[in-house]
């Protein structure tokens, strides 16, 4: 496992450096339904469509990578000139771009629906805790048996896709991976609560071992009254010649209601483009 690990954290490192600098664009539905709605599969609430460009940097003096969501649409009506903003941001020194920058996350944030505060739905969050230096914050196993499967996406049932719907939630690779859980005993606990109360957090990564590789990564936070599961896959990009999120999907429990999401990652570009 060790030797795994280390290999996790060199590729985490050069997936970073990879990735910083390069923009993607997202597409995010979230959907609210009241609890008591579950079993009969009916209440939705809400509904709302979110397009952004998403940004991978690290600030000078910061020691580790931070993502920026910056919402240029919200169901299918512009809410900002998309322009060259992020570019205009990264040009500046970080001492007068870091409160523009906190201006954006505070704006996409507040395009969330649904009661339960967050800002964890970003898709590369759960890859920190495999950082050399956070790894030792977390307890780190082989799972004997773990399938690599994604929840179904907002909006779809089996009967909804072509043949083989019910499938389509399973990631296959043609290469060996691990399933390796992981648990945050350390505190302060990275996230935390509104009221600043320990979350700590666990999940599952799949690994593969020969070059610590993430295909899936799987995070689940309990507590404050609210149960959430982040879950990423991630594919060879060809224009990148790397893997690239591919798609995020999250389920949160609280407050009276169900919020379930599902984004969509593509356009990879340089920043500049």
């Amino acid at each position: 496992m060790a030797e795994v690990l280390k290999h996790a954290a060199e590729y985490l490192a050069d997936f970073h450096k990879q990735l910083a600098g390069i923009v993607a664009e997202e597409t995010y539905i979230q959907e609210v339904a009241p609890l008591a709605d579950l079993v009969s599969g009916g209440g939705l609430l809400r509904r709302r469509i979110l397009k952004s460009d998403l940004l991978l940097v690290k600030p000078a003096g910061a020691d580790h990578y931070v993502e920026f969501r910056d919402v240029f649409e919200v169901d299918g009506r512009p809410v900002r000139e998309r322009g060259e903003r992020i570019t205009e941001l990264l040009r500046q020194p970080w001492s007068t771009a870091g409160s523009r920058m906190s201006t954006i996350v505070n704006e996409s944030a507040r395009y969330n629906i649904g009661r339960i505060q967050r800002n964890v739905n970003t898709p590369l969050l759960a890859l920190l805790f495999l950082d050399a230096g956070f790894q030792p914050r977390f307890e780190f196993k082989r799972a004997s048996k773990a399938r690599a499967r994604l929840e179904p996406r907002v909006g779809v049932t089996p009967e909804a896709g072509a043949s083989g719907a019910a499938e389509s939630g399973v990631f296959r690779a043609s290469t060996e991976m691990w399933a390796v859980e992981f648990q945050e005993k350390k505190r302060p606990t990275i996230i935390r609560t509104l009221e600043g109360r320990a979350l700590p957090v666990r999940g599952r990564f799949w690994i593969n071992p020969a070059t610590g590789a993430v295909l899936i990564s799987e995070m689940v936070l309990a507590g404050g009254g609210v149960n959430a599961t982040i879950t990423v896959s991630y594919q060879s990009e060809p224009l990148m010649g790397f893997l690239v999120p591919v798609e995020m999907r999250e389920s949160y429990l609280g407050a009276g209601e169900r919020i379930v999401g599902s984004a969509t990652y593509g356009r990879f570009r340089p920043v500049a483009q």
